[in-house]
C-alpha cells in the first residue's frame, strides 16, 4: 500500500540529498558565483521529497539566501522528456503576466557543471496543499482556494501567448492528435505489462478528437500540489513544475485538473464522495465558474477530454513506474505507479463505454 502523505506541507521542508542524484556541489556553487549577483559560497543542498520526474532541490547560500534547482534525472531518458529548458522558457516568459511563477535566474544546458542540464529560481516560500480534500481548512477556507486555483488557470489561457514571446513554444492547433501520438509513443517506449484498455484507448481517442479547436498556453500538470500558497491566505504565490507545459487546447488542461472528482487517490484525497457541506465545489460548479471567467457557455466534449486526460496519466504513470525499475526515479513511491497505470486506464475506458 502507498504511503500517506501529509495534508499540508511547507517549502522548505526538505530531506539529504537521494544516493542517485548527488551531483558536484562545488562546481555548481562556481556556477552561480558567476551567474547570479549577490551568491556568496560555500553552498548547502537538500532535496525536495516526492516528486517522480524532475529531481528538485533547496539551495542555500553563505548568507542564507535561498534557491531551488531543477534538473533532468540521471540515466537513458525517453525523447522529449524532462524538458527543464522548455520549463525555463515558460516560467521567464510568464514573469510579467499576472500568472503567479517564480522568478527564473538561469538555466545551465551544460551536463558538465553537474551531470545534467538544470535551471536556477528563487525559492518561493508558503504552503503546498498535499490533499485534495483540504482536511485542515474550514469550507470557507476550502472553496475560497479551489476558487483561488480556477482563477489562475483561466487567467493563463486568457493570455496572449504570442505577446509573450510563446508564439513558437508549441503549434497551434491539433494538440489533442499529438497528444494521442506523443503519450501512445511514450506509453510503448516504457510498457513492461498487457494493459487491454490502453491498447483500447490507443485506437478510441484518435477516431473520437472533437472538430472544434482552440490554442492556449496550458501547463499540462496543473493541479492543487502544483502551488506555492500564501502562508495564511487563499492565494497562489506560484505555479510551479511547468514540465509538461505548451501550447494547447484548454479543455485539455480544465479535464486534468477536474481529474481528482472522477479518480480517488490514497494517497492525496477523495473528492468523488465529498459531501457539499465540506465546502470543496463539485466538478460541475468548478466547471460553471471557469466558463464564466473565460467568456463560455459550456465545455463541449467534455467526455472526450477527461478520456485523454487519464490516458496521459496512465502513460506518464508508467514511465514513471518503468523508471523506478531502472532505478532511475527521484521517488521510492515509483514502483507503485505500475498499478496506478492500470487503474487509469481502466477508468478512462469505462468512463468511453458509459459514453457510447
Amino acid at each position: 500500500m502507498a504511503a500517506t502523505v501529509p495534508a499540508v506541507s511547507l517549502t522548505t521542508q526538505v530531506e539529504p540529498v537521494l544516493p542517485q542524484h548527488r551531483f558536484d556541489e562545488s562546481g555548481l556553487a562556481r556556477f552561480m558565483a558567476a551567474r547570479i549577483e549577490g551568491f556568496l559560497a560555500p553552498l548547502a543542498v537538500a532535496q525536495f521529497q516526492g516528486g517522480m520526474s524532475n529531481p528538485t532541490f533547496l539551495l542555500t547560500d553563505d548568507s542564507g539566501r535561498r534557491y531551488v534547482l531543477r534538473k533532468k534525472p540521471p540515466g537513458k531518458l525517453l525523447p522529449s522528456a524532462h524538458a527543464v529548458e522548455r520549463e525555463f522558457k515558460v516560467i521567464s516568459a510568464l514573469a510579467a503576466s499576472g500568472v503567479p511563477v517564480a522568478r527564473a535566474y538561469t538555466l545551465c544546458e551544460d551536463a558538465s557543471v553537474i551531470g545534467q542540464a538544470f535551471y536556477l529560481m528563487e525559492h518561493v516560500e508558503g504552503r503546498v496543499f498535499r490533499s485534495y480534500t483540504l482536511p485542515q481548512g474550514a469550507p470557507s477556507e476550502r472553496a475560497a482556494i479551489y476558487d483561488a486555483m480556477n482563477e489562475v488557470l483561466a487567467r493563463l489561457h486568457r493570455l496572449d501567448y504570442a505577446a509573450l514571446g510563446l508564439g513558437d513554444y508549441g503549434k497551434a492547433g491539433g494538440y489533442a492528435a499529438r497528444q494521442i501520438a506523443r503519450w501512445s509513443k511514450q506509453y510503448e517506449a516504457s510498457r513492461t505489462d498487457d494493459v487491454p484498455a490502453m491498447i483500447a484507448l490507443m485506437r478510441w481517442l484518435p477516431a473520437h478528437i472533437p472538430a472544434e479547436d482552440e490554442t492556449t498556453i496550458v501547463h499540462g500538470d496543473y493541479r492543487l500540489e502544483n502551488m506555492i500558497w500564501h502562508p495564511t491566505e487563499p492565494r497562489v504565490l506560484a505555479v510551479v513544475d511547468w514540465e509538461l507545459s505548451t501550447l494547447g487546447h484548454p479543455f485539455a488542461d480544465l479535464a486534468y485538473n477536474c481529474l481528482p472528482w472522477h479518480v480517488a487517490d490514497a494517497r492525496r484525497g477523495d473528492l468523488t464522495r465529498l459531501d457539499p457541506g465540506w465546502g470543496s465545489p463539485s466538478e460541475a460548479h468548478y466547471v460553471a465558474a471557469y466558463c464564466r471567467r473565460t467568456g463560455r457557455r459550456e465545455i463541449p466534449d467534455w467526455t472526450f477530454y477527461l478520456v485523454l486526460s487519464l490516458f496521459r496519466l496512465a502513460a506518464i504513470a508508467q514511465g514513471v513506474y518503468k523508471r523506478g525499475l531502472d532505478g532511475n526515479v527521484s521517488s521510492p513511491g515509483a514502483l507503485d505507479r505500475g498499478a496506478k497505470a492500470r487503474e487509469l486506464a481502466e477508468h478512462a475506458w469505462g468512463l468511453v463505454e458509459g459514453h457510447l
